[in-house]
């Protein structure tokens, strides 16, 4: 693969990541290293993340239907989170599958549980 076409793929991956996507909630992620790399064959976006339900290596790989698919990668397996995510989505749905979950109650108790603890020591 043309490392010109991944190199632009993976920036403009991560232009649109952060141009969708609240800057609190990226920085809630850990975001570390972004890098462009090919996965499965297909060019892609990868940085490693520290969130609250997962750790390890989120990689958004745009397939050959102008889709992107989103993988979560760390020692113990791989899992496939979407196969099919416009652009505009991929941050809402990497945020549910790394650190926010699917229950907004909980999220938002665990949020208060952490400001506290900021704030009181």
């Amino acid at each position: 693969m043309d490392k010109e076409y991944v190199l632009q793929v993976a920036e403009t991956a991560k232009n649109q990541l952060l141009a969708t996507t609240p800057m609190n909630v990226v920085l809630s992620w850990g975001v570390e290293k972004f890098i462009a790399t090919v996965f499965k064959e297909m060019p892609a976006l990868k940085f490693n993340v520290n969130g609250r339900l997962f750790k390890g290596f989120v990689v958004v790989a745009l397939n050959g239907s102008d889709y992107y698919e989103i993988y979560l990668m760390n020692y113990q397996e791989t899992k496939c989170v979407t196969d099919e995510a416009f652009f505009d989505q991929v941050g809402e749905i990497i945020d549910k599958a790394i650190e926010s979950g699917t229950n907004k109650a909980e999220y938002e108790q665990f949020c208060r549980q952490q400001r506290y603890k900021l704030l009181m020591g």
